[in-house]
């Protein structure tokens, strides 16, 4: 439990808050794009997500701040050097929804390749960016027994192995995971890292998806690349301009989402305990209690199935990213489609991770480990 008075300033669609950060605090919820200097000019905390830019426009007039915290795994949103100059302390949150977002992906490319009569397994999987998301993405592909091809070249560069160039990538992969966070600068940029160069090295019939950051693809090139090669297939959950979406570049795309491979309500929650795990270490006070704590029981926690069960009809159960798509379609022509982008986010119906359900009727042992890579509750036995 927080005390003394405190004022925490947070973006309102992070949730649990009010359950975490209980106390003797004020709890200011106000909407991310829209928050000002005058709302966080008393703050003690501020909490924010992606959409939020802090720097010294929002801050300067908030002379009591004790912590800056962003409920995301990415951080370009915040200016560090403008932080470090104030020494206010600033926590982001890793990982917290990697799960989720590996989960997005596995989702979309089991329903894609079950609708061509097509297995994942048999395909070959090139994954740029292989941090906390890529990583995850590359261990339950690998137990599942697909073959993996890795891009990161920081981690190249460090001494590690394992990895090949991007050109090569493109060459040799069937499905393109794009998880790559967004630089502008420095010795391995991001921005446009995909453009006309790398779409035209892309296989016949290959997929391309991006659940990353929407300007590691030059979206006007993506386009132009889709108008001619209609063999390729692309996935995209994020956009250059976002909320601003190319109403004629969603339509050649064949799953289209706003936003929201990491919107699972674990993986939001986990955030925000990370958050509050930090405000505990900055503020000297308790631990809260583990995220265990926190996370409901969801809607549907078991089932019994046969051996003849598809696995793309049990992540469905859990997340059908279609449902994500065809939401998103109905607004790509309003006259205020970047407002209805955000109200879809603001809104997302309640989503759960599939280690929330548990699995069981299953004789069949090598679809149990299938079932258990993929990240269901499995028994084995």
């Amino acid at each position: 439990m927080l005390k003394n008075n405190l004022k925490i300033v947070a973006d309102e669609n992070i949730p649990g808050l009010a359950a975490m950060f209980s106390g003797d605090v004020v709890l200011k919820q106000v909407a991310g794009r829209q928050m000002s200097a005058n709302d966080v000019a008393d703050a003690d905390l501020l909490l924010v997500r992606s959409i939020t830019q802090v720097d010294a426009a929002l801050l300067d007039a908030a002379k009591h701040l004790k912590m800056v915290g962003t409920a995301t795994i990415g951080t370009d949103h915040l200016d560090k050097d403008y932080l470090a100059s104030r020494s206010i302390p600033f926590f982001n949150a890793p990982g917290c929804n990697a799960d989720a977002v590996v989960e997005y992906d596995l989702a979309v490319l089991f329903n894609l390749f079950e609708e061509r009569g097509e297995s994942l397994v048999d395909k070959t999987v090139g994954v740029v960016g292989v941090g906390n998301v890529g990583g995850r993405l590359c261990q339950r592909l690998e137990a599942l027994g697909v073959k993996v091809l890795k891009n990161d070249p920081p981690r190249h560069a460090a001494g590690e192995s394992g990895f090949i160039a991007l050109d090569e990538v493109f060459a040799q992969a069937d499905v393109i995971c794009l998880h790559t966070p967004l630089v502008k600068t420095g010795q391995w940029p991001s921005y446009h890292l995909v453009g006309d160069a790398e779409l035209e090295r892309l296989k016949l019939g290959a997929v391309l998806l991006n659940a990353g950051r929407g300007p590691v693809i030059d979206n006007q090139a993506l386009l132009g690349f889709l108008q001619q090669r209609t063999d390729v297939t692309a996935i995209l959950d994020v956009w250059e301009h976002e909320p601003q979406v190319d109403a004629t570049l969603a339509e050649r795309v064949h799953i289209a989402t706003p936003h929201i491979a990491g919107y699972s309500l674990d993986g939001k929650l986990r955030g925000t305990h990370m958050l509050r795990q930090a405000a505990a270490t900055v503020l000297d006070a308790p631990q809260p209690p583990d995220l265990s704590e926190f996370l409901p029981v969801a809607a549907i926690n078991a089932v019994t199935v046969s051996d003849d069960i598809r696995i793309s009809a049990l992540i469905n159960m859990v997340y059908d990213p279609l449902h994500d798509d065809r939401r998103m379609r109905k607004t790509l022509m309003c006259g205020d489609q970047p407002v209805r982008f955000d109200l879809l986010r603001k809104q997302y119906p309640v989503r759960r991770e599939f280690a929330s359900l548990h699995v069981t009727g299953l004789r069949d042992q090598a679809l149990k480990e299938q079932l258990r890579a993929i990240g269901f509750s499995v028994d084995l036995a």
